[in-house]
């Protein structure tokens, strides 16, 4: 959790993170249109959550916060 400075702003990252990978596997599949980056780790979850806290722990995404 060094990369983040609360736990509420590693919930609405990771949240948000999750919902953009959960659209870009619903763009492979044709169901919505999506400019989002794929996984940037190697897991065998399928579960967004699970992967957007993966790369928040890898810091493979960069966290900005709005002050």
């Amino acid at each position: 959790m060094a990369q983040v400075d609360s736990r509420f702003t590693l919930a609405v990252a990771s949240a948000k993170r999750a919902r953009q990978i959960n659209q870009y596997f619903n763009s492979l599949r044709g169901l919505v249109k999506c400019d989002y980056v794929s996984p940037r780790v190697d897991i065998k979850s399928k579960k967004p959550l699970t992967i957007a806290l993966e790369e928040i722990g890898q810091k493979k995404i960069e966290i900005k916060r709005k002050v």
